[in-house]
């Protein structure tokens, strides 16, 4: 397939800005759907992460494509290929989001690139989200999403990824999914709807959210060290489905982290480094 870079490219520099409030409610579901517990109070901290869950564009049904995912264009360039996914990002944290702020998102089209896979074309969108509560900032977020062409080269087969020196086991759980799907107002079909993940985009199974599984390598780095990392990076290397037990993994990496998850006997699906 060709593309037309000069096109999408003009997307670069484009801006969105989105508010919401940050409410106990929402913090109440968040933590129960990691199975956590926090204070609720106005002021309290939020737990790591939220931000994600927060200020998402509300698109009505009919603006939808046929994958959950908002049409191509608006702020994000259109990118004509059919698969959308989340590539990897990082995180850097000034200060946490409290209960009861008016939390915003300003989004800034960043860079839009073209390589050729394995699996044909890829085009990577990077977009830069500063999260702020008034005048203080919270963090600062890289998003990089790679948009694909359907089917394309089977993956290689992939060694078994070693276990870590710190390591948690989750089980499959398609409520977990559904229930960050709710959370972060994600619509894409492969994350809750099984008959459409394998029926039309030939997976075995459900596939565990990338920022879900960025969340629960942050939550446990900051578990382990007892305090939230300064920069929390990660990298999507393969998919987990919901077919088999997946693992949390992490190993001392100089002054930080290194962190993993892969799904039961599978290969490394996720790489993250927390740095403190």
């Amino acid at each position: 397939m060709t593309l037309d870079l000069d096109h999408l490219r003009a997307w670069i520099g484009r801006e969105e800005r989105q508010s919401e409030l940050l409410t106990a409610a929402q913090v109440q579901r968040f933590n129960a759907t990691f199975d956590r517990e926090g204070p609720l109070e106005d002021g309290a901290e939020a737990p790591l992460l939220i931000h994600l869950c927060l200020c998402q564009p509300a698109v009505p049904g009919a603006q939808l494509g046929p994958d959950g995912h908002p049409a191509r264009g608006g702020f994000l360039p259109p990118v004509p290929l059919p698969r959308r996914m989340w590539a990897g990002g990082a995180f850097e944290f000034h200060d946490a989001p409290r209960i009861g702020e008016t939390i915003t998102r300003r989004s800034v089209i960043e860079d839009v690139t073209l390589k050729h896979g394995r699996s044909g074309v890829l085009c990577f969108v990077t977009v830069t989200h500063h999260i702020s509560a008034g005048p203080r900032r919270l963090l600062t977020e890289r998003q990089d999403i790679v948009y694909r062409e359907a089917g394309g080269a089977e993956p290689p087969a992939l060694p078994p990824a070693p276990a870590g020196a710190a390591r948690r086991m989750l089980p499959p759980d398609p409520v977990l999914l559904f229930r960050y799907s709710a959370l972060s107002f994600n619509g894409h079909r492969i994350h809750y709807d099984a008959p459409y993940a394998s029926g039309e985009e030939g997976y075995p199974g459900l596939i565990v959210h990338g920022p879900l599984q960025a969340t629960l390598l942050a939550q446990f780095a900051a578990d382990l060290r007892g305090v939230v990392p300064a920069r929390f990076s990660f990298r999507s290397l393969a998919p987990i489905f919901d077919t088999h037990a997946f693992s949390l993994n992490a190993c001392a990496e100089g002054d930080g982290l290194g962190l993993w998850t892969a799904a039961e006997d599978g290969p490394l699906a996720m790489h993250a480094e927390a740095v403190w």
